[in-house]
């Protein structure tokens, strides 16, 4: 198991572990937050809010509620003999910054070399969903999501690359909008491999120019 990998694993645990708090004590910690921005938390426009907050959390959350590698247990080895590039590319991200706890917004492209077994290509989605759907900074989304894929399916390589617009950055702070962030995680054959490499980002690319 990689470092990236190992060090989730570890954080599910302890979050696994660690004492949850109830809904009642998540609501009332809404609360206090609705009264210390100076507003009141029980007028009609706020009174239903803190519920709605914690609801809203357990849909953004839900991937500490899933083991990603368990994701990518069942293989097929009935491919034909295919051994050629896997793309699955501009899959929306919606994931939330550890830091300021606000969205961020992008897509990711993720590839493998399959080596004599494949996955369905829904689980690798699912892979992206279950970390995104936890507290993050990009450059960690990256790691884990190819981390996952490589010491799971074992293939002779994986590329992972995500490209994002940080709320945290357009919305409060220095307020540069427009601004994406691009991250990418190599394994195998695509860190080898330069003609491999740029097929892969060749696919990848937009209008926009690709990504180098």
């Amino acid at each position: 198991m990689t470092y990236a990998a190992n060090a989730a694993a570890m954080a599910q645990n302890r979050h696994t572990q660690r004492q949850r708090p109830s809904r009642a004590d998540a609501e009332a910690a809404v609360r206090v937050l609705l009264e210390w921005s100076g507003d009141d938390p029980n007028r009609e426009g706020l009174i239903d809010t803190p519920s709605r907050v914690v609801r809203a959390y357990e849909e953004f959350f839900e991937g500490y509620n899933t083991d990603p590698a368990e994701l990518l247990a069942r293989t097929f080895e009935e491919t034909g003999d295919y051994d050629d590039l896997i793309v699955l590319r501009d899959m929306r991200l919606e994931s939330h910054c550890e830091h300021h706890i606000v969205p961020i917004i992008g897509k990711v492209h993720v590839a493998y070399l399959p080596a004599k077994r494949v996955v369905g290509i829904s689980k690798l989605a699912r892979v992206v969903e279950v970390y995104a759907k936890r507290l993050q900074i990009q450059e960690t989304l990256t790691a884990q999501i190819a981390d996952t894929i490589q010491s799971v399916l074992q293939p002779r390589g994986v590329a992972v690359v995500v490209e994002a617009a940080h709320m945290c950055m357009t919305t409060r702070g220095i307020r540069k909008p427009g601004v994406s962030m691009v991250t990418r995680r190599l394994f195998g054959e695509f860190q080898t491999d330069a003609e491999l490499r740029r097929d892969f980002l060749s696919s990848i690319s937009t209008a926009r120019g690709g990504l180098g």
